[in-house]
Formats: C-alpha cells, sequence, structure tokens
C-alpha cells in the first residue's frame, strides 16, 4: 500500500510552497478569510461531514472517536465516496494539504480525511 503525503493545515495559516495543492474541506466558508487570501486550489464541500453529524460533535475532544466512526461511515454515501476519491486523486498527484477552519485539526474532520486519502484503497469503514 502506498502512502501519500497529505496534510492538516488551519486555514488561517499563511500558505507555504511546500502545501502542494490546497483544498478546504470544510462545509462552511471559515470566518474572516477572503477566497484571495485563502490560496486554494479546491473547496471540497461534498466531503464534509453532515451538519447533523457536525452539530452532534461539536469538536469535543472525547466524542472524536465515535465522531470518526460515524463520519466514515457518512463517506460511504455515494456523491461523499467520489468526493473522497477525488481527494485520493489529488493526493496521487502531489502532496496535498487538507485546510479546515477548527482550531484542533487533530481532532477534525481534515484528520480523518487525512488518514483515507493517505492509504490508497482504504475502505471508509475501517
Amino acid at each position: 500500500m502506498t502512502r501519500r503525503i497529505v496534510q492538516i493545515r488551519r486555514i488561517y495559516d499563511e500558505p507555504t510552497p511546500q502545501d502542494g495543492t490546497r483544498v478546504l474541506v470544510d462545509r462552511l466558508w471559515p470566518r474572516g478569510v477572503s477566497k484571495t487570501r485563502a490560496h486554494l486550489d479546491e473547496w471540497c464541500k461534498k466531503v464534509a461531514p453532515s451538519t447533523e453529524l457536525r452539530t452532534w460533535y461539536g469538536h469535543d475532544p472525547e466524542l472524536f472517536d465515535e465522531f470518526a466512526r460515524r463520519y466514515r461511515e457518512e463517506l460511504t454515501d455515494p456523491d461523499r465516496a467520489e468526493a473522497l476519491a477525488h481527494l485520493r486523486e489529488l493526493a496521487g498527484q502531489n502532496k496535498l494539504t487538507l485546510l479546515t477552519g477548527t482550531k484542533s485539526t487533530d481532532i477534525s474532520e481534515a484528520a480523518v480525511l487525512a488518514d483515507l486519502v493517505a492509504q490508497q484503497g482504504r475502505s471508509p469503514r475501517k
């Protein structure tokens, strides 16, 4: 299994040449960031967790494992699975930086996605 280079950064951080392809994976546009300042290559809203899941989770660290399990389940939905496949394709072409507005990137949807995207062929349910 080939490990791809996928990193997570906050969209509020300044872009660097090491970012490679920059993709925002939040459903909502982050407050206070202009589209010009974001330096995005893409905004992949379809891969984001549902509003219901995001609201339930509320970035509570104690709920992260359950959030990750539920989110991986959501990623089997055809539209989200297609978006996940697209991220894998991008990662296969270049270093991929997943961007999020959340303060704690290690317990965000971007962390779940980075793990799934980095490993080719891994099922979201595992």
